[in-house]
Protein backbone atom coordinates (compact mmCIF):
# COMPACT_ATOMS: atom_id res chain seq x y z
CA UNK A 1 0.00 0.00 0.00
CA UNK A 2 1.63 3.45 -1.13
CA UNK A 3 0.95 6.12 1.69
CA UNK A 4 2.00 9.27 -0.28
CA UNK A 5 3.29 12.39 1.80
CA UNK A 6 0.23 15.36 1.24
CA UNK A 7 2.47 18.45 1.84
CA UNK A 8 4.83 19.90 -0.34
CA UNK A 9 7.92 18.51 1.71
CA UNK A 10 11.38 17.75 -0.28
CA UNK A 11 12.44 14.33 -0.23
CA UNK A 12 16.09 14.77 -0.46
CA UNK A 13 17.85 16.02 2.72
CA UNK A 14 17.89 19.65 2.98
CA UNK A 15 18.20 20.51 6.48
CA UNK A 16 21.13 19.25 9.45
CA UNK A 17 20.11 18.21 12.42
CA UNK A 18 21.94 17.96 15.70
CA UNK A 19 21.33 14.67 16.21
CA UNK A 20 18.34 12.13 15.47
CA UNK A 21 14.95 11.96 17.49
CA UNK A 22 16.01 8.86 19.89
CA UNK A 23 19.17 8.16 21.31
CA UNK A 24 21.18 5.30 20.86
CA UNK A 25 21.67 4.84 24.49
CA UNK A 26 17.98 4.51 24.39
CA UNK A 27 17.86 1.89 22.00
CA UNK A 28 20.12 -0.38 23.25
CA UNK A 29 18.65 0.17 26.90
CA UNK A 30 15.02 -1.35 24.88
CA UNK A 31 17.16 -3.43 22.67
CA UNK A 32 18.31 -5.28 26.11
CA UNK A 33 15.80 -5.10 27.56
CA UNK A 34 13.82 -7.32 25.60
CA UNK A 35 16.57 -9.47 24.74
CA UNK A 36 16.29 -10.13 28.69
CA UNK A 37 12.95 -10.97 28.59
CA UNK A 38 13.52 -13.23 25.09
CA UNK A 39 16.25 -14.89 27.37
CA UNK A 40 14.05 -16.04 30.11
CA UNK A 41 11.31 -17.47 27.68
CA UNK A 42 13.65 -19.67 26.26
CA UNK A 43 14.78 -20.67 30.17
CA UNK A 44 11.33 -21.09 30.80
CA UNK A 45 11.27 -23.31 27.85
CA UNK A 46 14.11 -25.40 28.06
CA UNK A 47 14.34 -25.51 32.11
CA UNK A 48 11.22 -28.09 31.84
CA UNK A 49 12.85 -29.90 29.36
CA UNK A 50 16.24 -30.28 30.94
CA UNK A 51 14.52 -31.66 34.31
CA UNK A 52 11.50 -33.77 34.13
CA UNK A 53 11.72 -37.02 33.23
CA UNK A 54 8.02 -37.39 32.11
CA UNK A 55 8.54 -34.53 29.47
CA UNK A 56 7.60 -37.42 26.79
CA UNK A 57 3.89 -37.12 27.98
CA UNK A 58 3.66 -32.99 27.28
CA UNK A 59 5.04 -32.78 24.10
CA UNK A 60 2.94 -35.07 22.35
CA UNK A 61 1.85 -34.22 18.64
CA UNK A 62 0.47 -31.04 17.91
CA UNK A 63 -3.31 -30.71 18.21
CA UNK A 64 -5.69 -28.54 17.39
CA UNK A 65 -5.97 -26.77 20.89
CA UNK A 66 -2.26 -25.92 20.69
CA UNK A 67 -2.18 -24.25 17.36
CA UNK A 68 -0.15 -21.28 17.17
CA UNK A 69 0.57 -18.35 14.81
CA UNK A 70 3.94 -19.94 13.93
CA UNK A 71 2.11 -23.16 12.51
CA UNK A 72 0.30 -20.93 10.28
CA UNK A 73 2.52 -22.19 7.12
CA UNK A 74 1.89 -25.21 7.79
CA UNK A 75 -1.99 -25.03 8.97
CA UNK A 76 -3.50 -24.83 5.35
CA UNK A 77 -5.44 -27.07 3.47
CA UNK A 78 -3.25 -29.34 0.74
CA UNK A 79 -4.39 -32.11 -1.33
CA UNK A 80 -2.19 -35.28 -1.45
CA UNK A 81 -1.04 -36.22 -4.83
CA UNK A 82 -1.75 -39.95 -5.74
CA UNK A 83 -1.56 -40.71 -1.75
CA UNK A 84 2.23 -39.78 -1.75
CA UNK A 85 4.25 -36.83 0.05
CA UNK A 86 3.56 -34.49 -1.93
CA UNK A 87 1.07 -31.96 -1.37
CA UNK A 88 -0.37 -29.11 -3.56
CA UNK A 89 -2.82 -26.26 -2.35
CA UNK A 90 -3.17 -22.20 -2.71
CA UNK A 91 -5.80 -19.03 -1.63
CA UNK A 92 -6.32 -16.72 -4.60
CA UNK A 93 -8.09 -13.30 -3.53
CA UNK A 94 -10.33 -10.70 -6.16
CA UNK A 95 -12.43 -8.18 -5.11
CA UNK A 96 -14.04 -4.91 -6.35
CA UNK A 97 -13.21 -1.08 -4.88
CA UNK A 98 -14.68 2.02 -5.13
CA UNK A 99 -12.38 4.78 -3.00
CA UNK A 100 -12.70 8.28 -3.16
CA UNK A 101 -10.34 11.27 -1.29
CA UNK A 102 -11.72 14.33 -0.32
CA UNK A 103 -14.86 13.81 -3.18
CA UNK A 104 -12.52 12.99 -5.90
CA UNK A 105 -12.38 9.45 -7.13
CA UNK A 106 -11.10 7.64 -9.48
CA UNK A 107 -14.21 5.21 -10.08
CA UNK A 108 -14.63 1.44 -9.97
CA UNK A 109 -12.17 -1.27 -10.24
CA UNK A 110 -11.89 -5.13 -10.35
CA UNK A 111 -8.41 -6.45 -9.04
CA UNK A 112 -6.25 -10.23 -8.70
CA UNK A 113 -4.11 -8.76 -5.94
CA UNK A 114 -2.77 -12.03 -5.29
CA UNK A 115 -2.79 -15.99 -6.47
CA UNK A 116 -0.70 -18.13 -3.86
CA UNK A 117 0.95 -21.79 -4.28
CA UNK A 118 1.46 -23.97 -1.65
CA UNK A 119 3.74 -27.26 -2.16
CA UNK A 120 4.63 -29.52 0.76
CA UNK A 121 6.91 -32.59 0.78
CA UNK A 122 7.48 -35.08 3.82
CA UNK A 123 11.45 -36.02 2.24
CA UNK A 124 11.71 -38.65 4.58
CA UNK A 125 11.10 -38.83 8.23
CA UNK A 126 11.48 -35.61 10.70
CA UNK A 127 12.11 -33.61 7.40
CA UNK A 128 9.91 -31.82 5.66
CA UNK A 129 10.08 -28.91 2.91
CA UNK A 130 7.55 -26.18 1.93
CA UNK A 131 7.11 -23.35 -0.13
CA UNK A 132 4.84 -20.85 -0.71
CA UNK A 133 5.01 -18.77 -4.06
CA UNK A 134 2.74 -15.94 -5.13
CA UNK A 135 1.85 -14.63 -7.93
CA UNK A 136 0.53 -10.86 -7.30
CA UNK A 137 -1.07 -7.94 -9.35
CA UNK A 138 -2.33 -11.05 -12.04
CA UNK A 139 0.57 -12.38 -12.51
CA UNK A 140 3.01 -9.07 -13.20
CA UNK A 141 5.31 -9.89 -9.87
CA UNK A 142 6.14 -13.77 -8.87
CA UNK A 143 7.55 -13.86 -4.86
CA UNK A 144 8.80 -16.68 -2.89
CA UNK A 145 7.61 -15.90 0.35
CA UNK A 146 8.61 -19.20 1.83
CA UNK A 147 10.99 -22.05 1.02
CA UNK A 148 12.49 -23.97 3.78
CA UNK A 149 13.53 -27.31 4.75
CA UNK A 150 12.56 -28.41 8.36
CA UNK A 151 14.56 -30.39 10.03
CA UNK A 152 12.25 -32.13 13.76
CA UNK A 153 15.00 -33.51 15.74
CA UNK A 154 12.75 -32.97 19.01
CA UNK A 155 8.89 -30.58 19.97
CA UNK A 156 11.58 -28.14 21.54
CA UNK A 157 14.35 -28.43 18.84
CA UNK A 158 13.90 -28.17 15.28
CA UNK A 159 15.91 -26.56 12.38
CA UNK A 160 14.85 -24.73 9.43
CA UNK A 161 16.85 -23.36 6.86
CA UNK A 162 15.75 -21.40 3.47
CA UNK A 163 13.62 -18.46 2.72
CA UNK A 164 12.34 -17.57 6.08
CA UNK A 165 9.26 -15.74 7.12
CA UNK A 166 10.65 -13.59 9.69
CA UNK A 167 8.22 -14.07 13.04
CA UNK A 168 7.79 -10.17 13.51
CA UNK A 169 4.22 -9.93 15.06
CA UNK A 170 1.50 -12.13 14.04
CA UNK A 171 0.33 -11.16 10.61
CA UNK A 172 3.72 -11.82 9.14
CA UNK A 173 3.63 -15.71 9.67
CA UNK A 174 -0.20 -15.98 9.09
CA UNK A 175 -1.29 -13.73 6.37
CA UNK A 176 -3.70 -15.92 4.17
CA UNK A 177 -6.23 -13.91 2.50
CA UNK A 178 -9.11 -16.65 3.84
CA UNK A 179 -8.44 -16.17 7.36
CA UNK A 180 -9.41 -12.63 7.81
CA UNK A 181 -13.06 -10.88 7.61
CA UNK A 182 -11.16 -7.90 5.33
CA UNK A 183 -10.24 -7.24 1.53
CA UNK A 184 -6.95 -4.81 2.60
CA UNK A 185 -4.43 -5.62 4.96
CA UNK A 186 -4.04 -3.82 8.08
CA UNK A 187 -1.49 -0.54 7.73
CA UNK A 188 0.93 -1.14 9.94
CA UNK A 189 1.42 -4.66 9.09
CA UNK A 190 2.75 -3.52 5.41
CA UNK A 191 3.90 -0.24 6.12
CA UNK A 192 5.76 -0.54 9.51
CA UNK A 193 6.38 -4.01 9.19
CA UNK A 194 6.97 -4.48 5.92
CA UNK A 195 4.23 -7.83 5.89
CA UNK A 196 5.13 -10.21 4.07
CA UNK A 197 8.69 -10.07 4.79
CA UNK A 198 10.97 -12.69 3.94
CA UNK A 199 15.02 -13.45 3.64
CA UNK A 200 16.96 -16.20 3.17
CA UNK A 201 18.76 -17.64 6.67
CA UNK A 202 17.78 -20.30 9.05
CA UNK A 203 17.28 -21.11 12.54
CA UNK A 204 15.63 -22.60 15.29
CA UNK A 205 11.82 -23.19 16.75
CA UNK A 206 10.04 -25.28 19.15
CA UNK A 207 7.02 -25.63 21.09
CA UNK A 208 5.94 -27.24 24.35
CA UNK A 209 2.76 -27.93 25.41
CA UNK A 210 1.88 -28.56 29.09
CA UNK A 211 -1.27 -29.04 30.30
CA UNK A 212 -3.75 -25.69 29.22
CA UNK A 213 -0.71 -23.83 27.84
CA UNK A 214 1.34 -24.15 25.57
CA UNK A 215 4.88 -22.52 25.26
CA UNK A 216 6.92 -21.67 22.20
CA UNK A 217 10.19 -19.65 20.68
CA UNK A 218 11.80 -18.99 17.11
CA UNK A 219 15.15 -17.50 16.13
CA UNK A 220 16.47 -16.99 12.98
CA UNK A 221 19.49 -15.25 11.22
CA UNK A 222 18.61 -14.08 8.19
CA UNK A 223 19.52 -11.30 4.93
CA UNK A 224 18.32 -7.80 6.27
CA UNK A 225 17.12 -4.02 5.10
CA UNK A 226 19.48 -1.94 3.13
CA UNK A 227 20.23 1.68 2.55
CA UNK A 228 16.94 2.63 0.48
CA UNK A 229 14.56 2.54 3.73
CA UNK A 230 15.83 5.91 4.13
CA UNK A 231 16.66 6.59 0.27
CA UNK A 232 13.15 5.55 -1.53
CA UNK A 233 10.85 7.31 -3.60
CA UNK A 234 8.29 7.73 -0.77
CA UNK A 235 10.18 10.48 0.93
CA UNK A 236 10.25 9.31 4.24
CA UNK A 237 11.85 6.35 6.79
CA UNK A 238 9.99 3.59 4.57
CA UNK A 239 11.08 -0.24 5.53
CA UNK A 240 8.86 -1.94 2.98
CA UNK A 241 11.35 -0.11 0.19
CA UNK A 242 13.68 -3.07 0.79
CA UNK A 243 11.25 -5.67 -0.75
CA UNK A 244 11.71 -4.34 -4.19
CA UNK A 245 15.52 -5.25 -4.37
CA UNK A 246 15.35 -8.81 -5.33
CA UNK A 247 19.61 -9.76 -4.39
CA UNK A 248 18.50 -9.57 -0.30
CA UNK A 249 17.99 -13.26 -1.70
CA UNK A 250 21.22 -13.79 -2.88
CA UNK A 251 23.24 -11.86 -0.58
CA UNK A 252 23.63 -9.92 2.17
CA UNK A 253 23.75 -5.53 1.45
CA UNK A 254 26.09 -5.45 3.94
CA UNK A 255 27.41 -8.69 5.89
CA UNK A 256 25.55 -8.04 8.66
CA UNK A 257 22.92 -10.80 9.64
CA UNK A 258 19.39 -9.27 10.96
CA UNK A 259 18.03 -11.36 14.14
CA UNK A 260 14.24 -11.95 15.05
CA UNK A 261 13.15 -13.31 18.03
CA UNK A 262 9.89 -14.31 19.27
CA UNK A 263 8.21 -15.93 22.31
CA UNK A 264 5.24 -16.79 22.85
CA UNK A 265 2.59 -17.93 25.05
CA UNK A 266 -0.83 -20.00 24.93
CA UNK A 267 -3.63 -20.53 27.01
CA UNK A 268 -6.83 -22.46 25.82
CA UNK A 269 -8.96 -20.43 27.48
CA UNK A 270 -6.86 -16.97 27.87
CA UNK A 271 -5.77 -16.54 23.75
CA UNK A 272 -2.17 -16.32 22.81
CA UNK A 273 0.29 -13.75 23.80
CA UNK A 274 3.44 -13.05 21.15
CA UNK A 275 6.15 -10.77 21.91
CA UNK A 276 8.94 -10.38 19.13
CA UNK A 277 12.17 -8.35 18.19
CA UNK A 278 13.95 -7.60 14.58
CA UNK A 279 16.95 -5.79 14.33
CA UNK A 280 20.44 -5.48 12.48
CA UNK A 281 22.62 -3.40 10.49
CA UNK A 282 20.96 -1.78 7.83
CA UNK A 283 23.31 0.06 5.99
CA UNK A 284 26.63 0.20 3.74
CA UNK A 285 29.06 0.89 6.37
CA UNK A 286 32.23 -0.20 4.16
CA UNK A 287 33.42 -1.02 0.87
CA UNK A 288 36.45 -2.77 0.06
CA UNK A 289 37.77 -2.43 3.53
CA UNK A 290 37.32 1.26 3.76
CA UNK A 291 34.85 3.21 6.04
CA UNK A 292 32.33 4.97 4.51
CA UNK A 293 30.22 5.04 7.56
CA UNK A 294 29.45 4.40 11.03
CA UNK A 295 26.64 1.22 11.29
CA UNK A 296 23.19 2.63 11.54
CA UNK A 297 20.95 0.12 13.04
CA UNK A 298 16.82 -0.89 12.99
CA UNK A 299 15.01 -2.41 15.07
CA UNK A 300 11.47 -3.40 15.01
CA UNK A 301 9.45 -4.80 18.25
CA UNK A 302 6.15 -5.74 18.11
CA UNK A 303 3.22 -7.99 20.47
CA UNK A 304 0.53 -9.70 19.13
CA UNK A 305 -2.51 -10.89 20.89
CA UNK A 306 -5.14 -13.47 19.84
CA UNK A 307 -8.61 -14.99 21.55
CA UNK A 308 -11.88 -16.14 21.53
CA UNK A 309 -14.17 -14.97 24.20
CA UNK A 310 -16.89 -17.87 25.09
CA UNK A 311 -17.98 -20.23 22.05
CA UNK A 312 -19.87 -18.26 20.63
CA UNK A 313 -18.55 -14.76 21.56
CA UNK A 314 -16.34 -13.09 19.63
CA UNK A 315 -12.60 -13.31 18.00
CA UNK A 316 -10.23 -10.91 19.06
CA UNK A 317 -7.18 -9.89 16.90
CA UNK A 318 -4.31 -7.32 17.57
CA UNK A 319 -1.29 -6.19 16.70
CA UNK A 320 0.97 -3.31 17.65
CA UNK A 321 4.41 -2.40 16.15
CA UNK A 322 7.78 -0.06 17.27
CA UNK A 323 9.73 0.78 14.72
CA UNK A 324 13.84 2.50 15.56
CA UNK A 325 15.82 3.88 12.71
CA UNK A 326 19.06 5.35 13.09
CA UNK A 327 18.87 8.02 10.47
CA UNK A 328 21.76 10.02 9.97
CA UNK A 329 22.04 13.80 10.92
CA UNK A 330 22.34 15.14 7.55
CA UNK A 331 18.89 14.33 6.22
CA UNK A 332 15.64 16.39 7.21
CA UNK A 333 13.51 15.54 10.04
CA UNK A 334 10.74 13.82 7.54
CA UNK A 335 12.60 10.85 7.56
CA UNK A 336 11.65 9.73 11.23
CA UNK A 337 13.75 7.66 13.62
CA UNK A 338 10.83 6.41 15.14
CA UNK A 339 7.63 4.76 13.91
CA UNK A 340 4.47 2.59 15.79
CA UNK A 341 0.81 1.49 14.50
CA UNK A 342 -0.87 -1.44 15.09
CA UNK A 343 -4.75 -2.23 14.97
CA UNK A 344 -7.58 -4.48 16.53
CA UNK A 345 -10.00 -6.42 14.63
CA UNK A 346 -13.20 -8.09 16.64
CA UNK A 347 -15.01 -10.36 14.15
CA UNK A 348 -18.33 -11.61 15.59
CA UNK A 349 -20.37 -14.69 13.88
CA UNK A 350 -24.07 -13.64 14.26
CA UNK A 351 -25.78 -16.64 12.30
CA UNK A 352 -24.75 -20.11 11.88
CA UNK A 353 -27.06 -22.65 10.12
CA UNK A 354 -27.77 -24.68 6.18
CA UNK A 355 -27.28 -22.17 3.63
CA UNK A 356 -27.72 -24.07 -0.15
CA UNK A 357 -26.52 -27.24 1.06
CA UNK A 358 -23.24 -25.69 3.10
CA UNK A 359 -24.10 -27.12 6.49
CA UNK A 360 -21.34 -24.99 8.45
CA UNK A 361 -22.13 -21.73 7.06
CA UNK A 362 -21.34 -18.69 8.77
CA UNK A 363 -22.47 -15.49 8.39
CA UNK A 364 -19.96 -12.43 10.26
CA UNK A 365 -19.52 -8.93 11.25
CA UNK A 366 -16.44 -7.48 11.85
CA UNK A 367 -14.61 -3.97 12.74
CA UNK A 368 -11.12 -2.81 12.16
CA UNK A 369 -9.33 0.36 13.74
CA UNK A 370 -6.19 0.70 13.22
CA UNK A 371 -3.18 3.49 13.03
CA UNK A 372 0.22 4.13 11.71
CA UNK A 373 2.50 7.19 12.68
CA UNK A 374 5.18 7.14 10.66
CA UNK A 375 7.06 9.90 12.28
CA UNK A 376 6.89 9.77 16.01
CA UNK A 377 8.59 13.01 17.82
CA UNK A 378 8.60 16.69 17.14
CA UNK A 379 9.97 19.23 15.25
CA UNK A 380 13.56 20.96 16.88
CA UNK A 381 13.03 24.24 16.04
CA UNK A 382 9.04 24.34 17.30
CA UNK A 383 8.44 21.71 19.39
CA UNK A 384 5.50 21.06 17.81
CA UNK A 385 4.38 17.63 17.39
CA UNK A 386 5.39 15.47 13.59
CA UNK A 387 2.64 14.47 12.32
CA UNK A 388 2.80 11.81 9.15
CA UNK A 389 0.17 9.67 10.49
CA UNK A 390 -3.00 7.79 9.80
CA UNK A 391 -6.08 6.66 11.27
CA UNK A 392 -8.75 3.95 9.73
CA UNK A 393 -11.96 2.85 11.25
CA UNK A 394 -13.31 -0.37 8.67
CA UNK A 395 -16.38 -2.47 9.04
CA UNK A 396 -17.39 -5.33 7.73
CA UNK A 397 -19.71 -8.46 6.67
CA UNK A 398 -18.49 -11.76 5.94
CA UNK A 399 -20.30 -15.14 4.54
CA UNK A 400 -18.64 -18.32 4.57
CA UNK A 401 -19.72 -21.41 3.05
CA UNK A 402 -17.44 -22.96 4.39
CA UNK A 403 -13.95 -22.10 6.64
CA UNK A 404 -11.76 -21.94 4.22
CA UNK A 405 -13.52 -19.11 1.91
CA UNK A 406 -15.35 -16.08 2.34
CA UNK A 407 -16.98 -13.48 0.67
CA UNK A 408 -16.66 -10.29 1.92
CA UNK A 409 -17.81 -6.47 1.78
CA UNK A 410 -16.17 -3.44 3.71
CA UNK A 411 -16.45 -0.08 3.90
CA UNK A 412 -13.28 1.92 5.47
CA UNK A 413 -12.83 5.44 6.05
CA UNK A 414 -9.45 6.73 6.84
CA UNK A 415 -7.89 9.80 7.46
CA UNK A 416 -4.24 10.94 6.78
CA UNK A 417 -2.35 13.91 7.96
CA UNK A 418 1.04 15.28 6.27
CA UNK A 419 4.33 16.35 7.73
CA UNK A 420 3.42 19.43 9.09
CA UNK A 421 -0.32 18.20 10.44
CA UNK A 422 -2.48 19.99 7.99
CA UNK A 423 -5.97 18.97 7.90
CA UNK A 424 -6.61 15.24 7.03
CA UNK A 425 -7.22 14.63 4.11
CA UNK A 426 -10.28 11.99 4.07
CA UNK A 427 -10.56 8.97 1.89
CA UNK A 428 -13.68 6.28 2.01
CA UNK A 429 -13.34 3.00 -0.07
CA UNK A 430 -15.99 0.24 -0.36
CA UNK A 431 -14.77 -3.37 -0.95
CA UNK A 432 -16.35 -6.34 -2.04
CA UNK A 433 -14.32 -9.28 -2.74
CA UNK A 434 -13.97 -13.59 -2.32
CA UNK A 435 -10.95 -15.47 -0.56
CA UNK A 436 -10.58 -19.20 -0.82
CA UNK A 437 -8.20 -21.79 -0.35
CA UNK A 438 -8.03 -24.34 -3.31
Amino acid sequence: MNWKLLGGVPRTPARPLEGPCCSTAKWEKVLWGTLVRCAMIVVGLVGPFATARAQSDTTKAVTDTTKLNMDAVYSRPFQQLGGGAVGLGGYVEANTRYTGTDGISEGLSFQLPRLTLFVTSSITRRIKFLTEIELEEGGREINIEFASVDVTLHPLLNLRGGVVMNPIGTFNQNHDGPKWEFVDRPIASTTIIPSTWSNVGFGLYGKLAKGSWVYAYEAYLTNGFDGSIIDNAEGRTWLPATKAAPERFEESSNGVPLLTLKGAIKHQRIGELGLSWMGGVYNRFQDDGLTLDVRRRVDLFAVDYNTSIGPKGPRIMLEHAWAMVDVPTTYTQQYGSAQRGGFIDIVQTILREPVFGWEAARFNIALRAEYADYNVGTFKETGGVIADDVVALTGGVGFRPASGTVFRANYGYQWQRDLLGNPAGRTAKMMVGVSSYF
